[in-house]
């Protein structure tokens, strides 16, 4: 009975000393534990990392990446959860070619695996049947989660603009068949990198400004 008890109490013990190390384990400087510091690591490098890039290699983009690519866009802020956004996919390679030869600064696509058309939707409206006056702001924060997203899972993609040109917009319509209420806002071309891009250090402490101007 006594070595029974003996034996309850050593494992007791152990389990005891395993949970103190995983304690110190994620302690670091200061009070904030050390897996908290590293997921501010990774957002802000993520964020920090992030570059237009507009060459691509042949290596195909896999529907499953472009899958958590839409489920990253569509997590992003939107003006009383209204969620005017819809996302055209493209990766046909003749779609995407037609599309660079139509639009001014989206000649990439030709090199690009897949793209996506973000869009407003106009038919999305509030209570009072009323669209979002807040669609552009809405798209646009999806369209920034998109691209972070592709950062993370190392692919390269670009922001080309569509709206508010009119002819840019008349093109992206045109040629994906869009029906009336849906609006291109930005057209992101995507690929795998070519080259080593890298990223634009835009930090100017001179656009600060605290408590007013």
């Amino acid at each position: 009975m006594f070595n029974k008890y003996k034996i309850v109490s050593l494992v007791l013990a152990i389990a005891l000393l395993a949970a103190l190390v995983q304690l110190v384990a994620l302690r670091g400087t200061g009070d904030e534990p050390v897996a908290e510091n590293r997921k501010v690591d990774i957002v802000l490098e993520n964020i920090l990392s992030r570059k237009s890039v507009r060459s691509y290699t042949d290596e195909p983009v896999r529907r499953s990446q472009l899958d958590t690519l839409l489920r990253a866009a569509m997590a992003a802020p939107t003006g009383r959860d209204m969620r005017p956004w819809k996302f055209v996919v493209i990766d046909d390679k003749a779609a995407m070619a037609a599309l660079a030869d139509s639009l001014p600064y989206a000649k990439m696509l030709r090199e690009a695996q897949a793209a996506v058309a973000i869009c407003g939707d106009f038919s999305v409206t509030d209570d009072k049947g009323n669209p979002s006056k807040n669609w552009t702001f809405d798209c646009s924060a999806a369209t920034e989660n998109l691209l972070l997203a592709a950062e993370a899972l190392g692919l390269g993609a670009v922001w080309t603009g569509v709206y508010p040109y009119e002819e840019r917009v008349a093109a992206v319509k045109s040629a994906l068949g869009l029906p009336e209420e849906i609006i291109p806002l930005a057209l992101i071309p995507i690929g795998h990198p070519k080259g080593d891009p890298q990223p634009k250090d835009k930090f100017n402490e001179d656009n600060i400004h605290y408590n007013g101007w």
